[in-house]
């Protein structure tokens, strides 16, 4: 006599998921009864609310969870929302895939993550592995405009598609943006408000989409003013502190500084500050420093970063609920949703001795109403 299990029973590591056809036999029904209570699939012959509710209850009894890929070879719905992300790391992709999963969460979706890197073959290889887990619909996060076959690759693809923060429209693919150029303008002209005419911008190297946007905004701005960019007032670096560390570093030691500088992010303007500091020069006394996207760190530097609020919770509501539309079609929409100014304390008048005639001085009577 063999020991150990028969040969009926499998043993694993774990515990075995519980099937469909392990519910339907603990009920005495039929497999495709079952299948279509859980699946939520239309019946010709009608299932009794009695039988509906069994199922249901031994289906939580046994902490049931539907097999995807099999729900996807079969046609169903997934219940899967895939995610390619351009730039994954930083406390604005983290917000970003918090509010994504939460989001998704709420409508009855799991999230698939895909990390593209900037680079279009591997970016098109994560598309495909999103597919082949049978997504329901995907969304592009972050500015891809660098990356026209992952675009076409993506446009030519039958799951719905929604592109987030990419600045710009984009041909054949629904967006959710942010007004950048308004927010931009805003916090400008809040600087613009306190006397400072000599403004530097720190910006994002190849960024062609939302960053582009910010910038087009800084040099309107200082067209506005009368004021030419001065050599060293305009730095692209790594979105990363240690890139607006050294370019806030250059700009606070060139012979005739900013006095103040807008920063294209908040991930950013946190490096500028800390370059600021290691200069030994005081924030906002001696040059004031702002960002863009009031990333959950922003209320909390020394001093709290004057910056334009990004409303991410609304986008991403917005772009899951526009991506997941049972309805959604090919019709390509484009949403731009309004930024809000967030005043904090790492912005102030503009020093004594740097400040410009009061003639001079007339700007911010327009600034926009957008203010929190």
């Amino acid at each position: 006599m063999k020991n150990g299990p028969s040969s009926s029973t499998r043993t694993v590591g774990h515990a075995r998921a519980t099937t469909m056809k392990d519910i339907a036999r603990a009920l005495g029904l039929s497999q495709s009864t079952v299948s279509r209570v859980l699946s939520g699939a239309p019946s010709v012959v009608p299932i009794a609310a009695e039988t509906r509710e069994r199922v249901l209850v031994e289906a939580r009894r046994r902490a049931y969870r539907p097999n995807p890929l099999a729900s996807g070879l079969r046609g169903a719905r997934t219940r899967l929302l895939g995610a390619i992300m351009g730039e994954i790391l930083g406390p604005f992709a983290a917000g970003a895939m918090d509010a994504i999963t939460a989001e998704a969460n709420a409508l009855g979706y799991n999230t698939v993550l895909g990390n593209a890197h900037g680079q279009a073959d591997e970016a098109m290889a994560i598309r495909t592995v999103l597919e082949t887990r049978h997504c329901d619909a995907i969304l592009l996060i972050g500015d891809t405009r660098d990356q026209p076959r992952l675009l076409e690759d993506l446009r030519n693809t039958a799951l719905p598609l929604v592109a987030l923060w990419q600045g710009v429209a984009l041909d054949g693919i629904s967006t959710v943006n942010v007004d950048n150029r308004l927010g931009a303008t805003c916090v400008l002209e809040h600087l613009g408000g306190l006397g400072h005419r000599q403004v530097g911008f720190v910006g994002i190297a190849n960024r062609q989409g939302d960053i582009n946007q910010r910038k087009l905004a800084y040099r309107a701005f200082m067209r506005k003013i009368g004021e030419e960019v001065r050599d060293g007032f305009i730095e692209e670096v790594v979105h990363h502190p240690a890139g607006g560390a050294e370019a806030a570093h250059r700009m606070l030691r060139l012979p005739e500084r900013p006095t103040a500088i807008f920063c294209a992010s908040d991930v950013l303007a946190i490096g500028a500050l800390h370059a600021a500091q290691n200069l030994g020069l005081r924030v906002p006394g001696d040059v004031s420093i702002v960002g863009f996207d009031d990333i959950s760190f922003a209320a909390y530097t020394v001093p709290a970063l004057t910056t334009i609020h990004m409303p991410m919770a609304e986008m991403v509501r917005l772009a899951v609920q526009e991506a997941l539309r049972p309805d959604v079609g090919d019709a390509v929409k484009n949403f731009s949703l309004l930024p809000a100014l967030v005043i904090r304390q790492s912005s102030g008048r503009v020093p004594a001795q740097r400040r410009a005639p009061a003639a001079h001085r007339s700007i911010g009577s327009s600034r926009p109403g957008l203010s929190r």
